[in-house]
């Protein structure tokens, strides 16, 4: 089963109103056809923006990168889900490594925001990883595979179909550092193996995992063509309009 192809570009906290449209801009001139779904998660106060800029592009998606697990409520500066769907977003990243080490999210806590995002008829992009010194220890596959189960098998067969997984090593992320290809292509096939596990090989197959540590234009092509990896959640690269747009056409 052909699964879909996606790269979704985090730009954390950069870009002012006026550089996140040039930005955007850019992105669209350099963009070729091709069935690569491309996903733009700005800070929140782009999202509308961004909806506007893309609203007539096939292929673009955008995303938010955050959302509380509560419907709505006395949270000062959080995001509701409900808001969120309201101007559009397509996609929500849950359980970015930044977020659980600096805000100290847990897969219970992300457990509760998948079933918020899906609720309001988004799709979840569901980010897992090791440590640096969980992989020397070892402990790699386990840790990300258990932070897949706690935060994503209570979902049923019907909403997991709508989630797209992505891997991040985090001591690849920001560092310039980025896994072998045979280092990533092994802990997207054991994520996918644990899913099958759990969902049967059917819905397994069709589920897009991603790579998330430090892809570039360099390395892009040689991840992409992985048997498991089906995309990329970009960080840096996907502040710089030519160098996204040339990891979109990686494939």
């Amino acid at each position: 089963m052909q699964r879909k192809k996606i790269v979704a570009g985090n730009w954390k906290m950069n870009k002012t109103l006026p550089e996140g449209e040039q930005l955007i801009r850019e992105i669209l001139e350099n963009e070729s056809p091709g069935d690569v779904e491309v996903v733009i998660a700005p800070p929140a106060m782009l999202l509308e923006m961004a909806k506007r800029l893309t609203a007539d592009k096939a292929r673009f998606r955008v995303g938010a990168q955050n959302c509380h697990h509560e419907e709505r409520g006395a949270y000062t500066g959080e995001l509701a889900a409900e808001a969120l769907a309201s101007v559009g977003v397509d996609y929500v990243i849950v359980g970015h490594s930044e977020r659980r080490q600096y805000f100290h999210e847990t897969d219970a806590l992300i457990a509760q925001k998948i079933t918020r995002v899906l609720a309001h008829g988004m799709a979840p992009i569901y980010c897992c990883g090791e440590m640096l010194a969980e992989r020397q220890a070892g402990t790699h596959f386990q840790v990300a595979t258990q932070q897949l189960k706690e935060a994503l098998f209570h979902l049923d067969a019907e909403d997991f179909k709508k989630i797209s997984v992505a891997y991040e090593p985090v001591w690849a992320i920001g560092t310039g550092l980025t896994a072998s290809p045979e280092q990533a292509q092994e802990m997207h096939h054991t994520l996918r193996k644990t899913i099958e596990g759990r969902y049967g090989a059917e819905i397994a197959a069709s589920t897009s995992i991603l790579y998330g540590g430090s892809c570039n234009p360099a390395n892009a092509r040689s991840l992409f063509s992985l048997p498991d990896v089906d995309g990329g959640l970009i960080g840096g690269a996907s502040l710089k309009a030519k160098d996204f747009a040339a990891i979109c056409n990686s494939f």
